[in-house]
């Protein structure tokens, strides 16, 4: 029975996936047909077809390949650009023109993606991106909303006596171990941090932020007992290697107090749900930028059988397979399952807006970049009372656009094959 629910998560949740896909696609396609822009397939995944079927001039379908899909949009290089000094470069732009123009019938040149204002453009490519938006804050609004969040308190809910080094498995104190401000201070399970160094604490992220930066630095404490305020004895954080906020399978050198927070139960309205979704983009951006080395990590512990990390970056086979393990779990209530699955389609479709925003081929940033660098251009031309440049060439970033998709080719086969080797492990 487990292992048929463990199966059935993780398709419900990959067909979801593929929906998150169609939605973002649609954002593009819906926005496209408005403004009369000819659009001749959409497709989830790529490839060979799976299956598809054709409606007026669009084909829909899926192929085999389920690493995203795309809607095609006729005209997104401008048919004719007037060569001085042809080159490779200009070539293979030339090149993919004319592919391009196979599809540009009799009376298509006022359809071309790339004759329409750029306000019209930069609506349709933003469209995708701004539905995963949308749909992760829905998605994380319901979860955090209707079924809640862990928040931590500033109320001390237990006390480390001593310093644990973050190399040593055992977490009991052993003989030469220091003593952690906290307890030297006589912190108290219960106590709740009124005041720091003379300010006055209002939530645990305002009085963590303050023991990270305080370092090796006095530290006056007022806690609230009993319904009394008490100021404590004069004590000094340590430097101590703490978990990094922005990458959590890591730690950084930052103060260290020695305590933990109590935690309760918050229901979020919308503008919680924004800020939590700030700190989880700021993480994701962090991972971005790092993925490639963290994909590289990956493979290395693969091949030389290390553990895989839980906080290592996963393919969506890989997250599939996570929400199968969450589906399977008999410890866990329905309820706890559905948020935990939300939780993680939330997290990709924030994941995938981000990695979309990136301003470079073949994501939608790139697009949304060359319509307004174009934009930008004819302005500066108009101001110096020259002729209109026409479209941007964006054709020119072609050799960008194919070093891009294999480098994200190559880094979904490695984390795909990581995946079913070694998949991530989190309950």
């Amino acid at each position: 029975m487990t292992l048929l629910l463990e199966i059935l998560g993780a398709l419900v949740f990959f067909a979801l996936i593929i929906v998150s896909v169609l939605l973002h696609e649609c954002g593009h396609f819906i926005p496209a047909k408005i403004f009369g822009i000819k659009v001749t397939e959409f497709f989830a995944g790529f490839g060979p077809r799976i299956w598809s079927v054709r409606r007026g001039e669009t084909e829909y379908g899926f192929k085999w390949i389920p690493l995203g899909g795309y809607v095609k949009l006729i005209g997104m290089y401008p048919p004719q650009v007037p060569r001085r000094h042809p080159n490779r470069l200009t070539r293979l732009a030339d090149e993919a023109r004319r592919a391009e123009a196979e599809d540009i019938g009799p009376g298509d040149l006022d359809r071309l993606f790339c004759h329409k204002p750029v306000w019209q453009r930069l609506i349709v490519m933003s469209g995708g991106i701004l539905t995963n938006l949308l749909l992760a804050f829905l998605i994380f609004w319901a979860v955090f909303g209707l079924y809640g969040r862990n928040a931590e308190t500033t109320t001390v809910a237990s006390v480390s006596e001593c310093m644990i080094p973050a190399s040593r498995a055992s977490q009991t104190c052993q003989s030469g171990d220091a003593e952690t401000p906290a307890h030297a201070a006589g912190l108290r399970s219960g106590d709740r941090i009124a005041s720091f160094n003379g300010v006055q604490i209002d939530s645990w992220s305002q009085l963590s932020d303050l023991i990270r930066h305080n370092e090796d630095g006095p530290a006056a404490i007022v806690v609230e007992r009993d319904g009394r305020m008490v100021s404590l004895p004069a004590t000094r954080t340590v430097i101590n290697q703490v978990v990094s906020r922005l990458d959590p399978g890591t730690t950084v050198r930052a103060g260290f107090l020695g305590f933990s927070p109590a935690t309760e139960i918050v229901h979020s309205d919308p503008l919680d749900t924004a800020s939590q979704m700030w700190t989880m983009s700021k993480q994701s951006l962090y991972a971005l930028v790092r993925l490639p080395v963290l994909t590289w990590n990956v493979g290395v512990d693969m091949v030389t059988g290390h553990s895989r990390s839980p906080t290592s970056p996963m393919s969506i086979v890989g997250a599939s397979r996570v929400a199968g393990d969450v589906a399977g779990d008999s410890q866990l209530r329905v309820v706890d399952k559905i948020a935990i699955g939300g939780s993680l389609l939330g997290s990709l479709n924030l994941f995938l807006f981000w990695l979309n925003v990136v301003p470079l081929p073949p994501m939608d940033g790139g697009h949304i970049a060359g319509a307004i660098y174009e934009a930008c251009k004819r302005a500066v031309w108009r101001l110096r009372g020259k002729a209109d440049p026409g479209p941007a060439d964006t054709a020119m970033m072609i050799p960008v656009a194919w070093l891009i998709g294999a480098a994200m080719l190559l880094m979904g086969v490695v984390l795909i094959t990581a995946d079913i080797v070694s998949p991530v492990k989190v309950l």
